[in-house]
């Protein structure tokens, strides 16, 4: 197949490119690298079945096709990185859907959406099933990211309803994984990249906040399995073992041997107290449950983020 992959610089976007090329797929990757990293995607760099083209979704893409997929996965996606930027991320989230959308209708393509965990918003149903409309503050400081995702789901069955393109929604849990940027902003590469350096290791609230984590590689098998269905209604993806972030933050203190005290700080605004998916769906659907248990996942990432820092050292030293 050929597929164009909006967001494939990213941290999820590079490792689903990878899976799509050993798969034996081809891939136009689009990236305007807001946040993504050329980095991410250098081990494909000489890859004669990918393409990379610098362009914002949020705008009409200049690509020639035919595509078999048209997949979104562009835009911000931690709370720092998106309330920085709130405007381009409603847009590539509303604006960069419908245009995509389009691409597709015009190519006959599938259209794969990922949407997330926040349309379900401070949840007052645990765990979440994908039946759950969600607690979402309409007019919050998230709400750049949690209505836009929720418009791109509304947006993404109106084309699937008037003009029949084939749909795949997926709602990604909590990831996690090599190739996070180390400014990213999220509570894992938070917590690593403070470790590493032997900082204060920041835990908002009382830290009783519960998230659910899942490793990228489970992200990834669970986004091909979905394509590979015939089933045009959200379907969660992600861990449900249940960490509270006092927790998560402790593990990652004793694995990185670091010294650094615990801190806390204030929760933020419209925090979800508790995160955890039903994956029922999921199971009974795709044959799909995570494999990678925290500690093994959080290992492979401290590595990865450990090399990244040490490159980084060495270059600044250099330059000195």
């Amino acid at each position: 197949m050929r597929v164009l992959l909006t967001g494939a610089a990213g941290f999820i976007g590079s490792h689903l490119s990878d899976r799509l090329i050993a798969d034996g797929h081809a891939v136009v990757g689009v990236d305007n690298l807001s946040s993504g990293r050329l980095t991410n995607l250098a081990q494909l760099r000489a890859e004669r079945r990918f393409e990379f083209v610098e362009a914002d979704a949020a705008e009409p893409l200049s690509v020639s096709g035919p595509f078999d997929w048209v997949m979104h996965l562009a835009s911000p996606a931690s709370p720092p990185r998106y309330m920085r930027d709130p405007i381009a991320t409603l847009r590539v989230n509303s604006e960069g859907t419908r245009h995509l959308l389009e691409l597709a209708r015009a190519n006959g393509a599938s259209f794969f959406l990922a949407s997330t965990s926040e349309v379900y918003g401070d949840p007052q149903e645990h765990p979440q099933p994908e039946s759950y409309w969600g607690n979402v503050n309409p007019i919050g400081p998230r709400s750049v990211y949690d209505e836009a995702k929720r418009y791109g789901e509304a947006v993404a069955m109106a084309y699937h309803g008037q003009y029949r393109v084939p749909l795949r929604i997926s709602r990604i849990f909590n990831t996690y994984g090599p190739r996070m940027h180390p400014e990213d902003g999220r509570v894992v590469s938070n917590l690593i990249v403070q470790a590493l350096h032997d900082q204060p290791l920041t835990v908002y609230g009382d830290g009783q906040q519960t998230r659910s984590f899942q490793f990228v590689d489970d992200l990834v098998e669970g986004i091909i399995r979905l394509m590979a269905v015939d089933y045009d209604r959200p379907v969660n993806l992600g861990n449900p073992v249940e960490w509270t972030v006092l927790e998560l933050g402790q593990l990652i203190k004793s694995m990185t041997g670091t010294g650094a005290s615990l801190v806390f700080e204030p929760l933020p605004v419209d925090d979800p107290r508790r995160r955890r998916p039903d994956i029922g769906l999921a199971r009974e659907l795709l044959g799909w449950e995570p494999q990678v248990p925290l500690e093994q996942g959080l290992r492979r990432t401290i590595e990865a983020f450990r090399a990244e820092l040490a490159s980084s050292a060495r270059v600044e030293a250099g330059a000195s």
